[in-house]
């Protein structure tokens, strides 16, 4: 991720992102009591926006957060920000929190008013090496709490993982639940042995991936079936390939694995033509 773009999105309205200002008794920075979004947009297009809108509601429904807009607002408000800060390729964060209260207490107070925060950067093409050599990744335990299908704000788990993996040299981590694949530390995992494509199962231990369900579209359009099903871990390090995909780094390969090799050691022939695949597709959404 590199820096923020000059305006973001606070509360309904677009201001200039160095006046943001947040209260210190936002829930959202007192517990990390909130949810986010992270929507690419292509060509100044948000990609699969609808999908991410949905993912959002859930989370606020779990967390038992009034939605603060309609889904008219929503647009109009990523919209407006995509233009006040130029078009083109970005990633887009929204945030929403529980909102500010009096004091610190566990137990919310009634009524409180979502607190909206948003903001942009520009996207960046993958490094060159990225998709010539692939990325190495690090398989750890997962040490995350057991609703990783809401996607929370609160990330302390997440980063010490990828402390851990960067401390192994890796660009990635790939969680295990004891013996079963949990996802990677912010992405979906695709395992393909012998031209089967498996992936993991929408569930509480894991996020419902947008970036696995446009793999899966591209997949479709390629006639190549995907397995949804559990995946353990002799079924990883036994893989010819393994891809992982989110919403701004798309789908990449996993060519090291714990310091091994993976399949061949490059990226493999499936991911390619997912990767092409994704492009074309990446481009007839934005028009």
């Amino acid at each position: 991720m590199t820096d923020a773009l000059p305006y973001s999105l606070l509360d309904g309205a677009i201001v200039a992102t160095h006046e943001v200002r947040i209260s210190p008794f936002d829930r959202g920075f007192l517990f990390g009591d909130g949810v986010y979004e992270v929507v690419p947009s292509y060509n100044g297009k948000p990609f699969r926006l609808e999908a991410h809108f949905e993912r959002l509601r859930s989370g606020l429904d779990a967390l038992q957060i009034a939605d603060p807009y309609p889904r008219a607002r929503w647009l109009e408000l990523v919209h407006e920000l995509i233009a006040a800060n130029g078009g083109g390729d970005m990633g887009i964060y929204l945030e929403v929190t529980r909102g500010t209260g009096r004091g610190r207490d566990f137990l919310p107070e009634a009524d409180m008013k979502p607190t909206v925060f948003g903001f942009c950067w520009r996207l960046k093409e993958p490094q060159p090496a990225s998709l010539q050599q692939g990325i190495a990744a690090a398989t750890l335990e997962d040490i995350r709490w057991s609703r990783c299908d809401i996607k929370s704000i609160s990330l302390l788990g997440p980063v010490l993982l990828r402390m851990q993996a960067a401390q192994q040299d890796a660009d990635e981590a790939i969680l295990l639940r004891g013996d079963v694949l949990a996802e990677g530390g912010s992405s979906a995992v695709f395992v393909v042995k012998q031209d089967r494509i498996v992936t993991p199962p929408p569930g509480r231990e894991r996020l419902p991936s947008i970036t696995r369900l446009v793999v899966g579209d591209v997949l479709d359009a390629l006639g190549l079936p995907l397995d949804v099903r559990e995946v353990h871990r002799d079924e990883l390090l036994a893989a010819d390939e393994i891809w992982i995909a989110s919403s701004t780094r798309e789908a990449l390969p996993v060519t090291r694995l714990d310091g091994k090799v993976v399949g061949t050691g490059q990226p493999g022939p499936l991911w390619r033509r997912v990767f092409e695949e994704f492009q074309a597709l990446k481009k007839r959404e934005a028009g």
